[in-house]
């Protein structure tokens, strides 16, 4: 249980300071976007860079990785349904597919793991799976549909995913770690310092963009956001939960570590994305801020089921 509310406790304060800033204008009225492209072009892609240059690749051939990975294109299927059905616009159908699967595995699922697991790196499977995979695809999706018809040719199909600094940063530090090359303590210090500011400057620039916003205050926007909370805080675990008891019959262990970081909330680096992209900012914000809150109540009732 103290890890759920270590984990929280800690994201809130970082969160609450950018409300704080926010309110009294001390970073000025486009604070939240020069922090977000800070994040997004330079801290994101260095902190990835360094964290998958270090990455054991060999996590990603297991049982618990796939039932993840099962799960997350399951909740994503499920929202990019319902958004067609509803015809609502692709980029924020996008995000909102993004916010319905994606979970926090860094910055909340590593003391979450720690405490609560007894082993942090049982997060680092889902990590790499996010950025290796998940990201990618997203994040072509996002540039492709924010771009114009005019420019959305076959060489820039091909071409998107290596011109997104985040995916980059990821690919690059995985052909690093898949050459089994260990990088000198100098080498990946600048990586290690410039990353420090990601995790930050998301976390304040996301705190920072609740000022003066009232949750779930738009009807249009009401419905993508409860369905991928839904996703994210309930049918998420739930499916984990399936394929690890009744199709891989996991240990008791194991399908009590995949079914908490299936349940883990969405991760803020998601609104960094989309207020990259200018598409369902709104949405991302607010499936952010209600999926961690509703978050804290199931982790705990997983903990006191499943632990």
């Amino acid at each position: 249980m103290g890890g759920v509310i270590a984990g929280f406790a800690v994201i809130t304060c970082v969160i609450a300071t950018g409300y704080v800033l926010g309110r009294r204008g001390l970073l000025g009225s486009n604070g939240p976007e020069i922090l977000t492209r800070l994040a997004f072009h330079v801290a994101t892609p260095a902190l990835l860079f360094e964290t998958m240059a270090r990455a054991d690749l060999s996590v990603l051939a297991s049982g618990q990785l796939l039932i993840t990975a099962l799960s997350t294109f399951a909740v994503a299927a499920l929202y990019c349904a319902v958004a067609a059905l509803r015809r609502w616009p692709a980029g924020e159908s996008t995000v909102g597919a993004m916010c319905a699967s994606y979970v926090n595995a860094g910055n909340l699922g590593i003391p979450i793991a720690a405490y609560v697991l007894g082993d942090a790196s049982l997060v680092a499977p889902v990590i790499l799976f996010q950025q290796l995979v998940v990201s990618p695809v997203a994040l072509t999706a996002l540039d492709l549909f924010s771009a114009p018809a005019e420019r959305s040719g076959p060489l820039r199909l091909l071409t998107t995913p290596f011109r997104n600094p985040v995916v980059i940063g990821s690919l690059s530090g995985v052909a690093v770690a898949a050459t089994g090359l260990t990088l000198p303590a100098p080498v990946l210090e600048p990586f290690h310092l410039v990353g420090a500011m990601s995790v930050p400057a998301v976390l304040l620039a996301f705190g920072m963009s609740l000022r003066g916003s009232a949750v779930l205050s738009r009807e249009h926007e009401r419905l993508p956001v409860l369905l991928a909370v839904a996703c994210k805080v309930v049918a998420q675990p739930a499916v984990a939960w399936t394929l690890g008891h009744a199709v891989f019959h996991l240990p008791p262990a194991a399908l009590f570590a995949v079914v908490v970081t299936s349940a883990l909330p969405s991760a803020q680096n998601l609104f960094t994305y989309a207020s990259r992209y200018g598409t369902g900012t709104r949405v991302a914000r607010e499936s952010i801020l209600v999926s961690t809150l509703a978050a804290a109540p199931v982790l705990v009732l997983i903990a006191a089921l499943l632990g």
